[in-house]
């Protein structure tokens, strides 16, 4: 009995916040579209009604693009690296140096325009080492963090190989370079305003840029 009346008062608590809500947008929006009121000035500043307190249809009102995880394109296998007829170069398999690069770290603020896709990389050299940790400071990017082998005579189509692509705000992690060449990110930005994404670098690793 106890836990039922919990279950009604639950119940009611809920209904009674969906009220206030719907409320809350009918003061705010409805009344300013449809019939031109704007008792709390929210219709104005919103630009619901025009100047003259006429009104505006909620239809026509631009939706705001929002670029989610949940609306992001399902990745599959075949998303990563080059196509299977683009052969691994040679000098893929070229020993390792006796020396790696001289350690470092840096801190970098990668500006992603609205709508484009920017490429960061950093020289590497085979079983180099580097710890990285990138950020954005709104919404989330896809990427692809991959590498492109060091070649005397590279052809058009460059091979390429991923190690990670997703779509996310942050990621941190460790990464050992399996060849000599350009390693790092491809970023995507799908939203409409720009990304700008914080990223800090400590190994063994020259910058390009």
């Amino acid at each position: 009995m106890q836990n039922q009346r919990i279950k009604k008062r639950k119940i009611a608590s809920a209904a009674l916040v969906v009220l206030i809500i719907g409320l809350v947008v009918f003061v705010i929006m409805v009344l300013p579209a449809k019939f031109g009121a704007d008792p709390t000035g929210m219709g104005k500043y919103l630009g619901i009604n025009d100047p003259n307190g006429d009104a505006v249809s909620v239809d026509t009102i631009p939706p705001i693009e929002i670029f989610t995880q949940q609306s992001a394109k399902l990745l599959k296998l075949e998303d990563g690296g080059s196509s299977p007829d683009i052969a691994v170069p040679d000098e893929a398999n070229n020993p390792a140096p006796e020396r790696q690069l001289k350690f470092r770290e840096d801190t970098l603020l990668i500006n992603i325009p609205a709508g484009k896709g920017i490429e960061y990389k950093i020289k590497m050299l085979k079983y180099g080492r580097v710890k990285y940790e990138w950020t954005t400071d709104q919404g989330i990017v896809f990427f692809d963090f991959h590498g492109e082998v060091k070649q005397a005579n590279p052809p058009d189509d460059v091979y390429y190989e991923s190690y990670t692509v997703a779509y996310s705000n942050n990621m941190i992690g460790s990464f050992l370079a399996p060849f000599e060449g350009k390693h790092g990110w491809y970023f995507k930005n799908r939203s409409e305003q720009e990304i700008l994404i914080n990223m800090r670098l400590k190994g063994e690793y020259a910058l390009i840029n």
